[in-house]
């Protein structure tokens, strides 16, 4: 049966387009998205995020700093580093995945096995990863992915079944995705080649917000979706502010957008769920001011440089 137009995700419309929604919502000029030609645009909207907390200038001196610490600042070379946090950042694996690598002795510096991720250094000159020399690393880059469902966010699958990384082109640099969708969700999900980034965007205290609609079976009011706003606990797991309105019903399923920060495991499913809805379909629209708009299912799109660089500097520093 054809798929009815109403349920694919919509092109971003600006605040002052929609309105057939309740007017018990919540005004959000903050998120009104800018007017753009399909398909030419980049999908970026420029957002000030909150400012940065004021920190002591420089690191904290101590009596016994670390060897690698003392040596870096007696000939002049720039702060340490963990080795994990440097391969990272170098788009080798995530940090994770690298500590598991060390734990495997498959790191090495100038001949030696690394045998700690706390290793610290001022470059990745000298090492190697299964022997093989670690480059200096390239430019950050970003991606929009528009992750069908059915496809796991995972590099691998013990059980064989779909990835992303099945769908994703052959050309493209290795790429980590940032956040993860379930393998029923679809939507934007962004994919950098630098961990370092990835992680920055990944903690709740950097406070991006990622958008969601989902489609759910059941009834709601827009005023249980508005105390969302206070946030909620479910079986001992605390769920922090929700943005959620009711856009339209069809029949008894329900299209709700959704607005978080946090991005807990399952989060959306769970909240929805604890309040007697099933969800049928969930896409994600929006991460920070990357927006999914018209990019077709399956397709990838790369952020440009000077929107990424305007992006960065919005982000709130969470060293």
């Amino acid at each position: 049966m054809p798929r009815d137009a109403s349920d694919k995700p919509r092109v971003a419309r600006s605040e002052g387009d929609r309105s057939d929604r309740p007017r018990t919502e919540r005004a959000r000029p903050d998120r009104a998205r800018p007017d753009r030609a399909r398909g030419d645009a980049p999908r970026f909207a420029a957002k000030s995020y909150p400012p940065r907390k004021p920190r002591g200038i420089g690191p904290t001196p101590t009596s016994n700093p670390h060897p690698a610490r003392a040596a870096a600042a007696s000939d002049g070379k720039g702060e340490p580093q963990r080795i994990a946090k440097l391969l990272a950042r170098a788009g080798v694996a995530s940090r994770r995945e690298i500590e598991r690598m060390i734990e495997e002795g498959r790191v090495s510096k100038d001949g030696v096995v690394i045998d700690t991720p706390a290793t610290l250094l001022t470059s990745l000159h000298g090492v190697t990863v299964d022997e093989v020399a670690i480059a200096a690393p390239a430019p950050m880059r970003l991606f929009l992915f528009h992750k069908p469902a059915g496809f796991l966010t995972t590099e691998h699958d013990p059980a064989g079944r779909p990835t992303i990384y099945d769908r994703l082109p052959a050309d493209l640099p290795r790429l980590m995705p940032i956040g993860r969708l379930d393998m029923n969700t679809e939507g934007l999900l962004l994919m950098t080649t630098d961990g370092g980034f990835k992680r920055e965007m990944e903690l709740p205290a950097t406070g991006v917000p990622r958008t969601y609609r989902a489609r759910a079976f059941g009834e709601v009011s827009q005023q249980q979706l508005e105390d969302l706003f206070d946030g909620l606990e479910i079986d001992g797991i605390r769920y922090g502010a929700i943005e959620a309105n009711l856009e339209r019903r069809t029949g008894r399923n329900q299209w709700i957008e959704m607005t978080l920060t946090e991005g807990k495991n399952r989060e959306v499913r769970r909240v929805l769920e604890h309040l007697d809805l099933k969800v049928n379909r969930l896409i994600r629209t929006s991460y920070g001011p990357f927006y999914l708009g018209d990019l077709p299912v399956g397709a990838v799109e790369e952020v440009r440089q000077n929107d990424l660089e305007l992006f960065r500097k919005s982000l709130k520093d969470v060293k």
